[in-house]
């Protein structure tokens, strides 16, 4: 297996790329004036996108987020300028992403000239990986590319690849990986703990047949335990989403469902981030979920899960 580590982008996370789409059709839509606010609601990620970019356009940022956001992020956000406007309401759907949209559009019927890029439905995002992240996996893993394993919460990231490989790998298959307590490809509603993967809502992107070939669900306990086991035997701290996508392929595997060559997850951010949370006795503990993830780490061990490094293949990310 390989991890497309997306951690080396500007801002550390794959969601440079959709910051980007969603800014340059802004402004295409309608110029980003000196001066403009841009409000987004988002779990991290995007909102640290749009934060290194937008004060090179002379705009400032408003980032709604919610309690999960972990206190590293918040931190970063504020260092690089941006206003925070924390929603710390349950949804009723296991997270808080429906009351953060309604904290956006509150803000946009009384701030009538700010805009919104609306990662949720605005296809240029998809368009972006679509057009780098989609060719960079082929570039990257060559003819031996079999799979490829993405984390959906918007969906966005993983519309776009499947576009492309849709067109240009065909015979790859492409794995969405949810967790329990998601709604953002079917399921129900329930608690989640990793924030950047799965969404109280389903996805505006995932609609279509050919969207992905396959869902793998997985328990964000079991992730966390992924994400520790490759810590120590790596030295590589993954964000919780990654976790959960290396977990779903080790569930394939298990089950003899990846064809043969190389699947390859998507790791859409690293660890740094997570030192308080995921990384974290004292907030796992808290969480009522330490004993748990000792426990999966424990049988994940006893069942030969151990990994070895292998030199990184590196390949020039495309300027934005």
């Amino acid at each position: 297996m390989a991890l497309k580590l997306e951690e080396h982008g500007p801002s550390g996370s794959v969601k440079d790329r959709s910051a980007a789409g969603l800014l340059r059709a802004l402004h295409q839509e309608r110029p980003l004036t000196p001066g403009t606010v841009v409000v987004e609601s988002t779990s991290g990620n995007l909102g640290l996108a749009l934060a290194r970019l937008l004060p090179a356009l002379d705009c400032s940022f408003l980032a709604v987020i919610d309690p999960k956001t972990p206190p590293a992020t918040r931190r970063m956000l504020t260092d690089n300028g941006a206003q925070v406007l924390m929603v710390d309401k349950p949804d009723g759907q296991g997270g808080f992403l429906l009351s953060r949209l309604e904290a956006v559009w509150d803000t946009l019927a009384r701030h009538p000239g700010h805009r919104w890029p609306n990662q949720y439905e605005n296809w240029a995002a998809p368009a972006e990986h679509r057009r780098s992240t989609g060719p960079e996996l082929i570039a990257q893993a060559g003819d031996s590319l079999a799979a490829v394993y993405v984390p959906v919460s918007t969906g966005g990231t993983l519309a776009g690849i499947a576009s492309h490989l849709r067109e240009h790998g065909p015979d790859v298959d492409v794995v969405a990986v949810d967790v329990h307590g998601s709604l953002a490809v079917a399921g129900t509603a329930g608690r989640r703990l990793i924030p950047g993967i799965g969404s109280s809502r389903p996805s505006h992107f995932l609609k279509s047949a050919d969207s992905y070939d396959r869902l793998v669900r997985v328990d964000d306990v079991e992730a966390i335990a992924v994400c520790r086991i490759v810590a120590e035997d790596l030295g590589l701290r993954l964000g919780g989403s990654s976790g959960c996508a290396v977990r779903a392929l080790l569930t394939d595997l298990e089950r003899d469902r990846v064809a043969r060559g190389l699947p390859v997850c998507l790791a859409a951010d690293g660890g740094a981030k997570y030192r308080d949370t995921l990384y974290s006795l004292a907030w796992t503990t808290e969480q009522g979920v330490e004993k748990d993830i000792m426990a999966a780490m424990e049988q994940l061990r006893r069942e030969g899960l151990y990994f070895a490094r292998r030199e990184p293949h590196h390949l020039e990310q495309p300027r934005q």
